[in-house]
């Protein structure tokens, strides 16, 4: 069952990627790209961090939505994500491979094109391929 340390592990290994100082999230260049859920227990009080769950970028609403469908005991979503490209994943139902694959895909993302294109020709990368931002 992969855990938070996996997510880190799976993370840093990735260029340039810099872990938060405030709370458990990572970003490549300034931009995030997976953080831990905070969940809202109570309504008016400040969210609470949850270990076992993750919020990972995704290439649009399509893929969300694509995501959502899959697998509802690994993903799901809550209104705070409405609209925005990031989908909710549940640890402990994630399996070791898929939870790289997400890591990966959502640093792609958010990284620069040159960054990505540097890190694809060295051979590190997986198969499937995203669509990352503009250098």
């Amino acid at each position: 069952m992969p855990d938070q340390d996996d997510v880190r592990r799976i993370a840093l290994s990735l260029p340039e990627v810099d872990e938060g100082e405030h709370g458990f999230g990572f970003s490549v260049r300034g931009k995030g790209f997976v953080w831990a859920w905070k969940e809202r227990v109570e309504p008016k009080k400040p969210r609470v961090p949850r270990d076992d769950v993750l919020a990972v970028r995704v290439d649009g609403q399509e893929d969300k939505a694509a995501l959502l469908a899959s697998d509802a005991s690994v993903f799901f979503t809550e209104p705070h994500y409405n609209g925005f490209p990031a989908v909710l994943v549940r640890l402990p139902a994630v399996g070791p491979d898929q939870l790289e694959e997400l890591i990966v895909d959502a640093w792609r993302i958010q990284a620069p094109r040159a960054l990505v294109r540097a890190w694809t020709d060295s051979g590190r990368s997986l198969t499937d391929e995203s669509s990352p931002t503009e250098d």
